[in-house]
């Protein structure tokens, strides 16, 4: 045999060795990656969240639904949260400590619920607005300094909790009034039903508030314990029955203009579970930000329309004269509030991003209103 003969025979074997040699590492890598895997998701993995509303065909429940649906399928049936109808376990007053204590795992609320705790829980979805929606409140939270300042309120109270925020929610109505009010002596000493800052905001323009939890709204303005009131949203009020108390319904106000919905889940829980839970827990919220905000548009618009046409509600924008005295309202409340330190920090960073994203957004976006009175006329007068 030739000399080169035995060098082509050799080269040969050490490549076929080499190969042998590299599909065992291979193996010998991957298996002990897959045996942990298949370890770690041997047994599902259950969270219990107590949301703030009722079971059945409530908006928020639904949009809650929504959420823990993403959770769930997005785990692949290793992690599952099992959902439950406010009252279930706690109270809605009682749910953010609840899940801090651990008595739930987690929540789906909103932040002005635990108000009473810290007057600051309100200044992340239902404070004053600088012409900000919910949409860059929420940028806010994630690119503007509010996720600290959020924690560092979380922390002051002690809740021991962490968050994420979901659905940038549609500023909400004035609300459900016995007669069409244009201005401010109109709503002067009414009875009227709203939660967090904006009860300070609404008795600083001379209304009686009460803090009343959603169910209890139509029943108490049914019997005159109060004289006008607003939740939420169009699909809410129908669902709750306000177009049988009244038939004056006034959209858009500043009294809460930019609200979403708040997931706490219990901090000490949220760290024991697996990194790819942790992350899934985190960006499901952003996965049901956009779909539930989508849902809303629609659910909200169609449910304007049967109030309209099958309640027969006389429906109306708020008054210039009464948005102006509601931001004038914010000015004052907020002097009183703004003398503690935390508060007054977390007003100033809002400010501080409101004055430059907005600056842009106004600046670029076209009048869409009037692309829209091109096709189908004022928006006052269009029927649905």
């Amino acid at each position: 045999m030739s000399k080169k003969n035995v060098t082509s025979q050799s080269r040969r074997k050490f490549f076929k060795a080499a190969a042998v040699t590299g599909a065992a590492a291979v193996a010998t890598v991957a298996m002990p990656n897959v045996g942990a895997w298949s370890a770690a998701h041997a047994k599902t993995v259950t969270l219990k969240m107590q949301a703030a509303w009722p079971s059945g065909n409530d908006p928020f429940f639904i949009m809650a639904t929504d959420y823990v649906t993403r959770v769930n399928s997005m785990s692949g049936g290793s992690l599952k949260i099992e959902l439950l109808p406010v009252g279930a376990i706690l109270k809605t007053s009682e749910i953010a400590d609840g899940v801090s204590k651990g008595v739930v795992d987690a929540s789906h609320s909103v932040s002005a619920y635990w108000y009473g705790k810290n007057p600051a829980a309100s200044l992340f979805g239902t404070g004053p607005s600088y012409g900000f929606s919910s949409q860059e409140l929420m940028g806010w939270i994630e690119y503007g300094g509010g996720r600290a300042l959020y924690e560092k309120t979380l922390k002051a109270i002690g809740l021991n909790v962490t968050g994420y925020f979901c659905m940038p929610m549609p500023a909400q109505p004035f609300g459900w009034f016995k007669k069409n009010v244009k201005t401010v002596a109109d709503i002067k000493g009414m009875k009227y039903r709203t939660v967090g800052l904006a009860t300070n905001v609404l008795q600083a323009m001379g209304m009686v508030v009460r803090q009343l939890p959603g169910g209890e709204i139509q029943p108490a303005m049914k019997t005159g314990l109060i004289d006008a009131a607003e939740f939420n949203n169009p699909s809410s009020d129908k669902n709750f029955g306000m177009q049988d108390v009244s038939k004056h319904y006034h959209l858009g106000s500043f009294h809460q203009s930019q609200e979403m919905f708040e997931l706490q889940f219990n901090t000490a829980k949220l760290k024991s579970l697996a990194p790819e839970h942790q992350a899934i827990i985190k960006y499901a919220a952003e996965a049901a930000n956009t779909d539930n905000y989508f849902k809303a548009l629609v659910m909200y618009s169609d449910d304007l329309g049967k109030l309209m046409n099958e309640s027969k509600v006389n429906v109306y924008q708020t008054s210039d004269a009464i948005l102006s005295a509601q931001l004038e309202a914010w000015d004052t409340v907020m002097k009183d509030f703004r003398k503690d330190a935390l508060f007054d920090e977390i007003i100033v960073s809002q400010q501080k991003y409101a004055k430059k994203v907005m600056k842009y957004l106004f600046m670029n976006q076209p009048n869409y209103r009037l692309a829209y009175t091109k096709a189908f006329g004022a928006p006052e007068t269009v029927k649905l």
